[in-house]
């Protein structure tokens, strides 16, 4: 394995004090050979690394005791997002196949959505599973734009969304729309607000979950000053990172403030908490799979089951 060098800029004091810039000094690359590396997701039932080749068209998977890598699934459906159900089944955005699905413990893909009131969805990106179940996810123009991480195609729906899938029902509802490109999403830790990034007007908006799981909208969380934001993931103390494209990693306080950046050498898409105590950040960077133990703690890969909200 490679080694890259120091990687942390601080740009508020608060980084340096709460130590979010502490851990391993460097970047280890994991894996280098991917065309466009998206949506890695952590197992930790197997502890390896997931993650999706778009262009290639293919889910990789890294096997965190040997360091091997190998082909998960080939024809994947240019695979996208990827993250795990309160059982630990994968579930996956397709791109190509412009499609939601959950892999079962036996190998078998259950489709959990694929259109939205009889029209086809555009092209899911990335998705969210709330601990009651649901799947959240976002639905923008990507796969259909060209024949390079998908299959060039016109929207039917029209519109760039985010939609809830009903965990009893399989109901696919619209529960948050005005996106010019709906990208990453994530639950706050406390379920009580969803943050979705689009990447085409480069900023983070925040909505409030209500009690009948329809969404408040609160307006812009953060802008992107400097590079293009991707997918959003939360550590346990409300911090929120970002991947920011050009610019590296991203650091937010919960007041929204950039804090700082882990700085990488290639543009990065997506990134993930992961590892036996969730404190080894996961970084997709084009061509790349980096990987940084940090000091802080990203929130468990599994939603956790909540008692019904009074």
């Amino acid at each position: 394995m490679s080694a890259q060098t120091p990687v942390y800029e601080a740009l508020d004091e608060r980084f340096r004090s709460e130590r979010c810039g502490a851990g391993d000094r460097r970047l280890e690359t994991l894996h280098q050979g991917s065309r466009w590396a998206e949506g890695p997701l952590y197992v930790p039932a197997g502890r390896y690394l997931l993650w999706s080749d778009i262009p290639n068209d293919r889910l990789l998977r890294w096997d965190e005791t040997t360091g091997q890598v190998g082909v998960f699934r080939r024809s994947a459906g240019f695979p996208n997002g990827n993250t795990l159900d309160g059982q630990g089944r994968l579930i996956t955005c397709e791109q190509g196949n412009r499609r939601v699905t959950r892999t079962e413990h036996d190998g078998s893909i259950t489709v959990l959505a694929d259109r939205f009131q009889g029209k086809r969805l555009n092209s899911p990106n990335d998705a969210a599973v709330r601990s009651d179940g649901s799947v959240w996810f976002s639905d923008p123009e990507f796969g259909i734009a060209s024949d390079y991480e998908g299959h060039r195609a016109a929207s039917e729906i029209g519109a760039r969304n985010v939609y809830r899938i009903d965990p009893a029902s399989g109901e696919v509802r619209l529960v948050a729309d005005g996106f010019v490109g709906p990208n990453g999403l994530v639950f706050s830790p406390d379920e009580s607000r969803l943050y979705v990034s689009d990447s085409v007007a480069n900023h983070i908006r925040v909505f409030r979950v209500r009690d009948d799981d329809t969404l408040a909208d609160e307006g812009v969380f953060t802008s992107c000053a400097r590079g293009k934001f991707d997918n959003i993931r939360f550590d346990d103390a409300g911090r929120l990172w970002a991947a920011a494209m050009e610019d590296g990693v991203h650091c937010y306080h919960p007041d929204g403030t950039l804090l700082g950046r882990v700085l990488v050498p290639e543009v990065v898409a997506n990134i993930r908490f992961g590892g036996l105590r969730r404190n080894r950040m996961f970084i997709a960077g084009t061509t790349s799979i980096y990987s940084l133990m940090m000091s802080v703690t990203g929130l468990p890969a599994l939603p956790t089951a909540r008692s019904p909200r009074a």
